[in-house]
């Protein structure tokens, strides 16, 4: 098992300069071990001169592949413990990215109005009409139990509202492909 880390190590999406690193990291360890560097793996490091925007598909494309490989017939292998060969499988359990890099991996609009690949349409953002911007502040407390003080609370938040109803549905199964 494995997990697909990518992120922006530098933190500026403004920069005039990207450079990605692709890691894969071992899960079916110890806790104590799948975390040290011998078992995480830098799989490649995408460098261009601006941002990768949408294109990342290209750059990953190889990966994916050698995934594919290993998950459906394996890679004969060498165990050097039992001094044997054997058929390695893996799959790709989750990636770790950052917002901006989720935005480019998914296809997904990560600023704007609907921005969040959870509330979707059904989002609670709302337009500031002086900063000409859209904040999500206050769309959390919709997740929150029905009975929960926040919901009410009308001075901590936005001032004279309060939150009412259930949040978005969460998607499962069919609803998720299409």
């Amino acid at each position: 098992m494995s997990v697909l880390v990518l992120f922006n190590p530098w933190g500026h999406s403004s920069t005039s300069y990207s450079c990605w690193p692709v890691f894969i990291v071992v899960y079916n360890l110890p806790p104590e071990m799948c975390m040290r560097p011998e078992f995480t793996f830098l799989t490649l490091v995408i460098s261009r001169p601006k941002n990768l925007g949408k294109n990342i598909d290209v750059f990953l494309q190889p990966l994916i592949d050698d995934l594919k490989q290993l998950w459906s017939s394996g890679v004969e292998t060498f165990d050097s413990f039992r001094k044997q060969n054997f058929t390695m499988r893996a799959m790709l359990m989750w990636t770790i990215i950052d917002f901006p890099g989720y935005g480019m991996v998914s296809g997904w609009s990560t600023h704007g109005h609907l921005s969040c690949p959870y509330c979707m349409e059904m989002t609670r953002a709302f337009y500031l009409q002086h900063g000409h911007k859209i904040p999500f502040f206050d769309c959390h407390r919709q997740f929150l139990p029905e009975s929960h003080s926040y919901k009410m609370d009308t001075t901590q938040f936005l001032k004279g509202r309060f939150e009412f109803g259930p949040p978005p549905p969460q998607l499962e199964g069919q609803a998720i492909q299409v």
